[in-house]
Parts: C-alpha cells; sequence; structure tokens
C-alpha cells in the first residue's frame, strides 16, 4: 500500500497521468467508434421498440459513468478525509463536472428513448427521479466548491456533501430493485445472463461502455492535473502577496 499513496505527490500523480494519457485517449477514441458504429449501423432494429433501441449505446454507458463518477468522488473524498492528501481531493473536485456532463447525457436520452416507447418525455418514476435529484447534487458539489476561497475548507464540506450525496447515486443504481412501481425497465446488464439484452445488441454495448469508462479517466485526470497546477498559481499568488 505505500507505493500506492506514492502517487498523492502531485509531481510523480501529474508525471504518471502524462505517461498513461496518450494511450487511454487513444483506447477511448479506438473503442467509442468501434462501439456506437457498431452499435448504430450494424446492428438490427429491435422487435418492440424498433430503431429507438440504439440509443442504449449512448444511454447505459452514461448512466453508469454519471453514478460510478460519483462513487469516484466518494472514495477520493474518503482518503481525503481520512488520510488528507490533496490529490484526492482535487481528483474529487475534478470529477465532478465530468459526471454532471454524463448525467445530463442519460437523462436527456432516457427522454428520447422513453417518449416512443412510455409515449412521454418524463415520468416521476423512482429511477428517473433519484437521477435528477442525483444531477442536482452534482451541481451542488460544484457550486460549494466555487464558492468557498479556501480549498481545504472547501474540500471537507464537499466530502460531506458528497456522502450525503452517495445515497442517490446508489439509488439511482438500484431504484427498480426497491421500488416495483415506475416504468423504468430492469438492467440491461446483469451477472444474469438471462437478464441481459441479446447478444447482438451486448457485445457493441459492452465496448461502448469501455470507450466511456476510457473517455471519463481521461477527462478525470486531465482535470486532475488542471485543478492541481490552478492550485499552486494559487499558492503563489497568495505567497507574492504576503510578501
Amino acid at each position: 500500500m505505500a507505493s500506492l499513496w506514492e502517487y498523492a505527490n502531485p509531481r510523480k500523480f501529474i508525471a504518471t497521468s502524462d505517461r498513461v494519457l496518450p494511450w487511454i485517449g487513444i483506447l477511448a477514441l479506438v473503442s467509442l467508434v468501434v462501439g456506437l458504429v457498431w452499435g448504430f449501423f450494424f446492428t438490427p432494429e429491435d422487435y418492440r421498440q424498433g430503431a429507438s433501441v440504439k440509443i442504449i449505446y449512448l444511454h447505459v454507458p452514461s448512466a453508469l459513468m454519471a453514478i460510478n463518477a460519483w462513487l469516484m468522488m466518494l472514495v477520493a473524498s474518503l482518503i481525503w478525509i481520512v488520510r488528507r492528501h490533496h490529490v484526492s481531493a482535487l481528483a474529487a473536485r475534478a470529477a465532478a463536472p465530468v459526471g454532471a456532463v454524463m448525467t445530463v447525457i442519460a437523462l436527456v436520452t432516457g427522454a428520447l428513448w422513453g417518449q416512443p416507447i412510455w409515449g412521454t418525455w418524463w415520468v416521476w418514476d423512482p429511477r428517473l427521479t433519484s437521477f435528477l435529484i442525483l444531477f442536482l447534487f452534482y451541481l451542488g458539489y460544484i457550486a460549494l466548491w466555487s464558492a468557498i476561497e479556501n480549498d481545504d475548507t472547501a474540500a471537507d464540506l464537499t466530502s460531506v456533501l458528497c456522502l450525503v450525496g452517495s445515497v442517490f447515486a446508489l439509488l439511482s443504481r438500484y431504484a427498480v430493485l426497491f421500488w416495483n412501481q415506475g416504468l423504468h425497465q430492469g438492467a440491461s446488464l446483469s451477472l444474469d445472463k438471462e437478464e441481459n439484452v441479446a447478444d447482438v445488441f451486448y457485445l457493441p454495448l459492452l465496448v461502448c461502455i469501455a470507450g466511456f469508462v476510457l473517455l471519463c479517466i481521461a477527462l478525470i485526470l486531465i482535470r486532475t492535473q488542471t485543478e492541481i497546477r490552478a492550485r499552486r498559481m494559487r499558492a503563489l499568488l497568495a505567497r507574492e502577496r504576503m510578501g
């Protein structure tokens, strides 16, 4: 574990991420192009949902990343609370806009998918409602970071907010299991093969998910580097004012 904490050093984090970012970026681009082209142009229409089923290649990966970005923020926030490593707090801050964008994509594509299937753009379904609340938590988290000048104080307060918001991240994932009512279908991906979508849709969906995961990792690494450099700049400016 000692070697893992070495990456809490900002210089080592930036140097390491600089080495891996090009590879992650290339893999993300290839996965997204292959998965989306395969899914949109080389899979058949569904016998019930028609061509609208193909929005699954955007909706499911973005929804998964919206939830997992918040869970990543939770882990980083807990590391900050326990170990006081600034890189972890800045990584959590960096992940928030990425997760917020993923949440918007999931909400918009869900509405586009739901209108022809359910006959409405929006319903107060348990999963949809918890997802909307998760998006509001993302906005609140970003606003709280921006509203507090002291970085350590901001990291403390946003970490607490992240702990509270994690409840809705879990509800967004498991709302269909907690409540039987609601129009939203069950999970498209499951350890139970019978609950998965058909293989003709399943395989390109896995490629798209891999692409979204890699894309989010790349964006979070880039934004974390930016946050580290911005913190250094603020520290230097503060030192100059004091001098």
